[in-house]
């Protein structure tokens, strides 16, 4: 699929140097956001829920990071690997979570076969990803899962790029993307995915970026 190498070397190179931190800063998160976890606990039950014509469940966490969301759902009972462009993030995954597969792989290029998934779920990982490459993304979602799966993806929400300059005390220069929800569920329908929620948030105070975050759910269409 389509990707930059130059920002996927970035993106890889970054999250490796902060991987311990931000492992450390982020593995309780779930604990004090109680929609989110209504959220993605609201996704594990769509997959669990398919049902026979689509196949059985196994999901993917795409851009999984240390894997603590990944634990979250495979706690709920939905089988589910995890997947992140750093190896340094694959590692810990790995050692904390020593029971669920966790793969190196790229948003546009995942590690699966055709229709292998019946779920995805992709929280803040399109960040980094330019706004022109999102169809790109979205159609590498679609590929890996069979029609009827689901998708929940989740964003950072407003129309502007910002930029990292510093990171945990470390020296980084990354870009990422605030997204308009509207645009995004237009693509993802433009990709075979039809759109049938949408939940937007404020931030949580004092816990996490000032941005209001969205959450998307979404089913991959019949080819």
């Amino acid at each position: 699929m389509d990707s930059d190498p130059a920002i996927d070397e970035t993106v890889r190179a970054t999250y490796d140097t902060v991987a311990e931190d931000y492992a450390a800063q982020y593995t309780d998160e779930l604990r004090d956001k109680p929609l989110d976890r209504g959220l993605i606990e609201a996704f594990a039950h769509q997959v669990k829920a398919l049902g026979p014509q689509v196949g059985d469940p196994m999901a993917a966490d795409v851009g999984c990071g240390p894997g603590h969301i990944t634990r979250f759902v495979a706690d709920l009972g939905l089988p589910i690997i995890g997947v992140d462009l750093s190896p340094r993030m694959v590692e810990l995954a790995r050692g904390l979570h020593p029971d669920i597969a966790f793969h190196e792989g790229s948003i546009t290029a995942l590690p699966a076969a055709d229709r292998q998934w019946t779920g995805l779920m992709s929280l803040y990982s399109i960040i980094h990803t330019p706004p022109e490459l999102l169809p790109a993304v979205f159609t590498e979602f679609a590929r890996v899962l069979r029609p009827g799966g689901r998708l929940l993806l989740a964003f950072h929400v407003g129309d502007q790029k910002v930029h990292l300059d510093e990171w945990f005390g470390h020296a980084v220069s990354l870009d990422g993307c605030l997204l308009d929800p509207a645009h995004v569920a237009g693509l993802l329908e433009a990709a075979g995915f039809a759109v049938d929620a949408r939940v937007e948030r404020r931030p949580y105070p004092g816990i996490e970026l000032s941005t209001d975050r969205a959450y998307l759910f979404a089913q991959r269409t019949a080819d």
